[in-house]
């Protein structure tokens, strides 16, 4: 898809905010829909189909992780939520939700075009361009297997002991790449550059947050881990599908 082809929904209560979110996504070859308020912004994207959504965490009528989850029930469109509430809380569930990224007002135009860049530049079937080693003995379905866990790679679907798992679009691809590299011990950096791009600089704490999620997901206790352990100091690796002590 060519840069002009491209579309976004801006929802966000605030008119100046509203036309500097709209500004900049134009700039960057976006055509732009705005909406003030939750139930606008929805049926926005149900009508437009955009490849990005920014959506403010507070708005009039409904609240912004509300919002995120009617989107993710009708998109997938990028979701970056917009928040001038520091609360921790509602940034890891926003994520859990389905949103893609965030950034805390006020923002910075350069930060917000250097990750809308990024992600434009992950394909919608996630791994096919990320940057990560051949997988290790897949299937000629594209399917990957350790011990429980099955992840379908071309049809994005991730099943634990024959339950499929409710994951968003970021997680799937945390947990794939994961499995492309099952012993590997994947720093932190380098699961932003496979899963997010190049443009993402140190943000570790982005992974923490969708890696938290993930966890959580296939019943890992950190503590505990079966399937994902932490590598203190470097990142993470898959575990052995047994509870271990960390």
């Amino acid at each position: 898809m060519s840069d002009h082809e491209r579309r976004a929904v801006v929802i966000e209560d605030d008119p100046d905010v509203r036309a500097l979110l709209t500004q900049l996504l134009q700039q960057a070859g976006f055509e732009v829909t705005e909406a003030d308020s939750g139930a606008a912004g929805v049926r926005a994207v149900r009508e437009s189909d955009p490849d990005l959504v920014t959506l403010d965490l507070n708005l009039p009528d409904l609240d912004g992780i509300e919002v995120c989850r009617r989107i993710r029930e009708i998109s997938e469109a990028y979701i970056v939520m917009l928040t001038g509430r520091p609360d921790e809380v509602d940034r890891l569930v926003g994520l859990e939700t389905g949103a893609d990224d965030y950034l805390t007002k006020p923002f910075s135009p350069r930060e917000l075009r250097a990750r809308v860049a990024a992600m434009m530049r992950r394909p919608r079937t996630r791994l096919a361009a990320a940057p990560v080693p051949a997988p290790v003995e897949p299937e000629e379905t594209g399917i990957l297997r350790h011990g429980e866990l099955e992840v379908d790679i071309e049809g994005r679907i991730a099943l634990l002991e024959g339950r499929e798992l409710d994951l968003t679009r970021t997680e799937f691809d945390l947990l794939a790449t994961l499995l492309s590299g099952p012993k590997r011990v994947w720093q932190r950096e380098s699961l932003l550059r496979a899963v997010w791009g190049n443009d993402w600089g140190s943000d570790g704490h982005l992974v923490e947050v969708h890696m938290g999620n993930l966890r959580r997901k296939l019943g890992d206790d950190p503590r505990n881990a079966r399937y994902i352990r932490t590598v203190r100091g470097v990142g993470y690796r898959l575990g052995s599908g047994i509870a271990v002590a960390e």
